[in-house]
């Protein structure tokens, strides 16, 4: 049986997008012959720009960022978060990140026993940031100064940097440098419900012990023994007493690395690329105007010439 061809295009995204060769182009070549034109029947965009206002097709917005969608401007929207609208559809960063292949985050005969995961640090603690807010996540810079305070904590991000300068080697190099570290504090840029992003699964494929501040919902993605979670703590001073103390008792430290990621040790639905083409099928099978074609009606219906301008008078 031939493919349903579909039309689509690409914009709004960060720099070098390949538009042949990226998550959704793959994802959607499983199921549909994709042909990428400039005049498209179905567009993706992110919040990267304001290019996606000069289509007049049926818009799909996808963003990793803590930015909720817009519906007077997209037909349908893929975010992180949880909504309760028809037109919106979960999908996590980390699920687009690792090509919803959660093979490393599932702990097979060959996972090391928590004594060998301890034998292999030999540093406290890694922290890598980009950028920081003060008015968005200034924990992110308290934490570094308390923990600092008791042990060296090894900075690899731009912010804060004291290795040197950024770790090299992508997603596998930071990976590997937070390795070396008994923990690793993974704070979100927000804490939004939903908003999940690869910090948690990364210091999970790096066996280190996440110390994570985020979606307060995270514990239905991945198991809460399996990481600390500072929304348990009262404020940062107890986060970091109880930092302290898993650092000197490796027995309670290493309880952390006894059970899998994943609850059950198996993909969530968040992985489900079944689930992903289903919910495109149904979008590109959808009828009816697109919100650019809605708002194109409204404004041909609204004319300034049956207003009149009616003179102000002052009682």
């Amino acid at each position: 049986m031939a493919k349903q061809k579909i039309r689509i295009d690409f914009c709004d995204f960060w720099k070098f997008l390949d538009k042949h060769d990226n998550f959704f182009y793959n994802l959607f070549s499983e199921r549909f012959e994709v042909i990428v034109c400039d005049r498209p029947d179905f567009l993706i965009y992110s919040n990267n720009g304001d290019v996606h206002r000069h289509f007049n097709c049926r818009k799909i917005y996808y963003t990793h960022e803590p930015i909720q969608p817009d519906f007077a401007d997209c037909d349908f929207a893929f975010t992180s978060f949880y909504l309760d609208d028809p037109r919106h559809t979960r999908l996590p960063w980390y699920a687009v990140l690792y090509n919803s292949s959660p093979a490393e985050l599932l702990r097979g005969a060959d996972f090391p026993s928590p004594q060998q995961i301890l034998a292999e640090k030999t540093k406290f603690c890694s922290y890598v940031v980009s950028g920081h807010s003060r008015r968005r996540n200034r924990n992110r810079l308290e934490i570094f100064e308390k923990l600092s305070k008791y042990k060296r904590v090894e900075s690899g991000g731009r912010f804060k940097n004291n290795v040197g300068g950024p770790v090299a080697g992508g997603f596998a190099g930071k990976i590997n440098f937070m390795r070396e570290c008994k923990f690793h504090i993974a704070f979100e840029n927000a804490r939004l419900p939903g908003y999940t992003t690869e910090k948690l699964p990364q210091a999970f494929m790096a066996r280190t012990l996440p110390v994570y501040w985020g979606s307060p919902r995270v514990g239905e993605e991945f198991n809460p023994r399996c990481f600390i979670d500072a929304s348990d703590f009262p404020n940062l001073d107890a986060l970091v007493e109880k930092i302290i103390e898993l650092d000197r008792d490796d027995d309670r430290y290493m309880q952390f690395f006894s059970e899998p990621s994943l609850p059950g040790n198996k993909a969530t639905e968040w992985f489900d690329r079944e689930r992903l083409l289903d919910r495109f099928e149904q979008i590109f099978d959808t009828a009816g105007p697109s919100v650019t074609e809605q708002r194109r009606r409204r404004t041909r219906f609204f004319s300034f010439k049956r207003w009149i301008l009616v003179k102000r008078h002052d009682f």
